[in-house]
């Protein structure tokens, strides 16, 4: 089977799935899997919006109108927890909104779907605290253990931010959205290209404390996922600043990540956990990383000397995953892709679907065989 036809045929499994999930969520949200079933919320975690990216990918692909008719379900419910400020108290306005009500507005040009946005987009900003100079993960203003406190993967919340400044004109926005990920190129990668899951900062002046981990092996390893939101978030950075430097990191954080794949090709939960016969892994990292090279390589000059090697690496990181971890000869499986972790060191979810797993993996699929750039940037 051909490549082409390899990635047809698992978006078509993928469209079919959701189809069935629609029928089997109802008007609830899926998080994370147990027992091959996923665990389902109101709308309160900050996974919710990758099921509302699923939905408008899908319908893209089907034009089935009961698709785009859920999605939209989605956006409302969607508003519904902006104007009732539910659970919105961290970063993660961009997975949510990015994903729902912009994805809304970039196929339909639904105008309340820009608004909820821009919307959306405010409530991210009011995390940034001027003394540190950053946008705050988690918590409340003021928080002792967090106050001063960013991680990884708020680079795949930015985008909601300078997209914002595209709409509005409001300069804030994208001057906020720039401290952040330059005090994250400066912080979380380090000298060898790998990254630090979290830093923390002194909440008072800014001055750097220390990087440590709260999903990861150890504070000094390197969590898979976290290294791949930095190979995608960079390379978003770089589309929305035309800045070298971050095109530069999320090349070479893809390079660490591909000369530490192991023999099938698709990660281990940790860069520098022993491997065992029953080490995790996690197949989620390897689809955003897919999706990140994806777009580093839209901006790469043709002539780019690592151009070949990132070409093969999401080739062979994708086929792994459609051929040994897709779910394809599964037709009543609610899941992608299998052998997701959430957090294996804190015994979350080790081993199992992972609904952000699942939409990577999607917009991966999307990107081989439509040449579709996802959600993050009209």
């Amino acid at each position: 089977m051909s490549r082409l036809s390899l990635w047809k045929q698992a978006i078509e499994d993928a469209v079919q799935k959701t189809k069935a999930n629609i029928a089997r969520f109802g008007e609830q949200f899926p998080h994370v899997s147990e027992n091959g079933k996923y665990l389902l919320n109101d709308n309160t975690d900050w996974t919710d919006g990758f099921w509302s990216g699923i939905l408008w990918l899908a319908y893209e692909y089907s034009k089935d109108e009961a698709l785009r008719d859920a999605a939209a379900k989605t956006v409302e419910n969607f508003r519904g927890r902006l104007n009732t400020m539910k659970s919105l108290d961290h970063h993660d306005i961009g997975f949510l909104y990015s994903l729902s009500s912009k994805a809304q507005w970039m196929i339909e040009k639904d105008e309340a779907a820009r608004e909820l946005t821009i919307a959306a987009a405010d409530v991210l900003l009011r995390r940034w605290r001027p003394k540190a100079g950053l946008i705050q993960a988690w918590g409340r203003e003021g928080d002792a253990t967090n106050g001063g406190r960013i991680i990884i993967d708020c680079l795949m919340n930015l985008p909601l931010l300078y997209w914002a400044y595209e709409q509005t004109g409001n300069e804030d926005y994208k001057n906020k959205a720039i401290l952040h990920t330059e005090k994250s190129r400066r912080f979380l990668v380090r000298g060898d290209d790998s990254s630090y899951h979290t830093f923390w900062f002194d909440p008072e002046n800014g001055e750097p404390v220390r990087g440590g981990t709260h999903q990861g092996n150890t504070d000094g390893s390197t969590w898979t996922r976290g290294q791949s939101w930095g190979v995608y978030g960079f390379a978003l950075a770089y589309h929305y600043t035309k800045d070298a430097k971050y095109l530069d990191t999320s090349k070479r954080m893809a390079k660490y990540f591909l000369e530490r794949l192991p023999e099938d090709n698709v990660v281990y939960w940790d860069f520098d956990v022993e491997i065992t016969p029953e080490t995790k892994r996690d197949s989620s990292a390897s689809a955003i990383t897919a999706c990140g090279i994806l777009e580093l390589l839209k901006h790469l000059p043709e002539n780019d000397p690592d151009r070949a090697y990132l070409e093969e690496g999401v080739q062979k990181t994708m086929e792994s995953l459609v051929k040994h971890y897709s779910t394809m000869n599964q037709p009543d499986a609610e899941g992608f892709i299998e052998h997701g972790s959430y957090a294996v060191r804190l015994g979350h979810s080790p081993d199992d679907f992972m609904i952000w797993g699942d939409y990577y993996y999607l917009e991966a699929l999307m990107r081989l065989e439509k040449g579709h750039k996802g959600y993050w940037y009209e």
